[in-house]
């Protein structure tokens, strides 16, 4: 529970990490009580997208660069409706935002959505704890009248794990909509919202599809119901080994053998949907900082990622699967993580990452044509 108070940079703050590590600071936004998973991004830019990037749903996001709020909030740049993250940890908060199209601070966006943060800790020391013991779940405590450290630590080791979570109906659109292409329509698309990015169907309508985004509980015949050219499952929050139902309509595609695309939690999808296991990385990958290598063509892209999961699948082999041979396309050049699937008897691939990074990279951006290149030989 939260509530909004100005004047809330000098109101006490308490941050109780679940192995009993204790930062105190400020309120920085909604002053109340939350709980969520604490995890760090290293983008130096790009706050307002993550903020409203519905994969951080349930999560405590650690910004590492140090000064956040400079170019405050506009109006054009969110991902979806509103604020996702379940808080926000900040060190230097700006005191006045300076951009030609900011409306009001990241503070009274905070305030106004009820997401309660806090600032003026020490986050590098907080992104190094986090980084030697892992992910883990945190409480942000903030007002006048905060419990003893036993009672906020007790209620942070009460709240739910990442770990079996499943959040992607919560995230995801109820209604189907669609995204019209810009300018002459070659293709449709049926996009599976599993937690999707604003971006993302923008991307693809840029290259002439039109994009139908259904939500994350639509069924095969809802998909084929708009008569796909290519099939897209998005990106989302939560453990992919609880998405059965997705992987279940995945494998409905790929026994069609639609053009497939999946992006990060698509990613895990498809690597499910071929036989591969998924596992919960230490602290993940989060950030627009992040080089990947595409192993197709040899070469290194720095992407954009929000991702505590990842597939298990071999990096030295071509794999047999029910739908044909897979192979490892993409990895992490920092630690070897998958970062892209794709198959090599029908058109279907996957990527761990974020290729429509707003705000980030655009080395990725290619990716979109590959897609329109399968549907366009699948056409042929």
């Amino acid at each position: 529970m939260t509530t909004s108070t100005r004047g809330a940079s000098k109101v006490p703050a308490v941050l109780v990490l679940e192995d009993g590590r204790i930062f105190r600071g400020r309120a920085y936004g909604a002053v109340g009580v939350t709980f969520g998973e604490a995890v760090f991004s290293t983008g130096m830019t790009g706050y307002q997208e993550t903020l409203t990037d519905p994969s951080y749903h349930r999560q405590v996001v650690v910004m590492t660069a140090p000064h956040v709020g400079n170019t405050g909030v506009n109006d054009e740049d969110p991902e979806s409706k509103q604020i996702w993250v379940a808080g926000y940890v900040v060190r230097d908060p700006a005191r006045v935002p300076s951009n030609w199209r900011s409306r009001r601070s990241l503070d009274e966006e905070l305030r106004n959505q009820g997401v309660v943060g806090i600032s003026g800790i020490d986050t590098r020391a907080l992104t190094r704890h986090l980084r030697e013991r892992g992910a883990m779940r945190v409480g942000i405590f903030s007002g006048n009248a905060l419990p003893d450290e036993g009672t906020m630590l007790t209620e942070v080791r009460q709240a739910p794990e990442m770990k079996g979570a499943d959040l992607s109906a919560e995230v995801a659109t109820k209604e189907a909509y669609v995204v019209p292409a810009i300018g002459e329509k070659k293709f449709t698309v049926a996009a599976v919202d599993l937690g999707i990015k604003g971006m993302t169907p923008h991307r693809m309508a840029e290259r002439g599809i039109e994009v139908h985004v259904l939500p994350a509980t639509a069924t095969v015949e809802d998909v084929y119901a708009v008569n796909p050219d290519g099939v897209f499952f998005s990106n989302g929050p939560g453990d992919p080994a609880t998405a059965d139902h997705a992987v279940s309509v995945m494998q409905g595609v790929l026994e069609r053998r639609t053009p497939l695309f999946g992006i990060c939690f698509g990613n895990q999808i498809l690597g499910r949907s071929l036989g591969f296991g998924t596992y919960k990385l230490k602290y993940g990958h989060r950030g627009i900082n992040q080089p990947v290598q595409d192993r197709t063509t040899g070469k290194v892209e720095v992407t954009a990622h929000n991702h505590g999961f990842a597939v298990d699948a071999p990096l030295d082999k071509v794999s047999d699967t029910p739908y044909g041979r897979a192979e490892v396309s993409h990895v992490c050049l920092n630690d070897n993580v998958v970062e892209g699937l794709q198959l090599l008897d029908q058109p279907a691939f996957s990527v761990q990452y974020h290729p429509e990074a707003a705000a980030g990279p655009h080395d990725a951006a290619y990716l979109f044509d590959r897609f329109v290149s399968l549907m366009e030989g699948q056409r042929a």
